[in-house]
Order: C-alpha cells, then structure tokens, then sequence
C-alpha cells in the first residue's frame, strides 16, 4: 500500500492505495468529478498529484507540418547536449527520418506534446524489443520505450515536462492496454531528464554504455516504469 495525496486549490486530501489499487486510480478516488488529476512527484513515499485545469498537457500524433518545429527544437541549444539520434538537424534529414514514422510505415511512433494548445516538444515510443542495445536492459521486450524534448525553451524548468510525460503515459495506457512497462535512458549527466522521470512514477536501473553515430560513447542510466502500479 502506498499513501497517495492530492491537492485540490489549497485542499490536500490523502489517501492510501487499496489491494490491487494504482496510485493514479487512487488519486482518482480522491478528486472525483472535476479534471483529472496530474502526476506532481512520485518519486517519495507520498504519491503527489495536483488538480489544475489551469495548466493542462496533451499529446498527439505528429504531422509532417510540424517538422519546422522539430527542427527548431532540435537545434535548441538546451536540446542538442543531450538529444544525439535521429541524425543531424535539417528539414531534409528529418523528413526522411520522420516521414516513414508520421506516415506508419515505421514501428516508431511520433506525438507532439501541447501546453494550451500550444505545441512545445516531441516525444517518440517504440517496442523496446526493436532496439537491440536496449532490449537486454529492459524488463521486457514488450516494454514501451520512450525518447523526449521540450524544445521552447521558455517551457523549460517551468514543470510542464512532468505534465507532458504524464500525458503521454496515459496515452500509452489506452494505445497499448497489453503493456506492463515503460522504459526510458537519459545521459546519466542529464539529471533535469532523471528528475522528471522519477517523477511520473520510473526508477533507475543500469547504467550502460552507448556508441553514438560521432563514434563517441555516453553512459545512460536505464529506468523502469511498472504501468499497473503507477497508472493502473
């Protein structure tokens, strides 16, 4: 059992999970009949929502529309120390990246995270299994893995990454029910990227090292997500 807060304005209501029970169905239970509620910190013993229609993350499908933006993200200063795949920055590279994925013809899939309407960053998922270097570190080769940015850097430092993330694992929960994990691995010098991970609910694992298309090598931290104990 796991003791579960929600705060409501300047209510904060508390709870703990039943037998079976996950920490978001329980936040639920607490705050019925308004906005949902949204992942804070869960990364302590007490499990941290907040209700707020004020502040409100969504994730769609990417367009081909929206590649001036991922290039603009992506050459992001912010960005670029940390984001190394997918090839260089340039609308040509990423339309030949990109274009099979938004089009379906590649098992990775590509969402755009919005703030109020108002696009803000990328997040692309995949089968954890179709990525060898991560498929031995994983929990499970089915297990959903994730790769992400805030590319505005106003956003940044602000707590809408912990809202976007969390509105795509609700995402995965309704796109892929038969999934038991997620699985993510930041730059172990990434700690603002860890940080948001743990949390939504991922706790670190392996640390393991990465060859990258320059030839240099990054260590990356592996982290796990259970998705029935955290999002039900």
């Amino acid at each position: 059992m796991s003791e579960v807060r929600v705060a409501v304005g300047d209510d904060v209501r508390t709870t703990t999970t039943a037998p079976g029970e996950s920490w978001y169905a329980a936040a639920c239970r607490l705050a019925p009949g308004g906005p949902d509620p949204v992942a804070v910190d869960l990364s302590g013993e007490a499990k941290q929502f907040c209700v707020d229609g004020d502040t409100v993350a969504t994730v769609r499908a990417m367009t081909r529309g929206d590649l001036p933006d991922v290039v603009a993200w992506r050459s992001a200063a912010h960005v670029a120390r940390w984001w190394f795949g997918d090839g260089p920055p340039g609308l040509a590279a990423y339309e030949a990246t990109y274009g099979p994925r938004i089009d379906g013809r590649d098992p990775v899939r590509m969402g755009v995270w919005e703030v109020n309407g108002r696009s803000i960053g990328l997040v692309q998922d995949y089968r954890v299994g179709d990525k060898p270097d991560y498929a031995l570190l994983a929990p499970d080769p089915e297990a959903v893995g994730v790769d992400y940015l805030v590319g505005r850097v106003e956003w940044v430092g602000r707590g809408v990454g912990t809202r976007c993330l969390w509105a795509w694992l609700l995402d995965v929960r309704r796109r892929r029910p038969d999934a038991e994990h997620c699985f993510a691995a930041p730059d172990h010098r990434n700690r603002a990227s860890l940080r948001v991970l743990a949390k939504v609910g991922f706790v670190e694992g392996l640390w393991f090292d990465q060859t990258q298309s320059d030839g240099s090598v990054e260590t990356l931290v592996g982290c796990t997500l259970d998705l029935a104990t955290v999002v039900g």
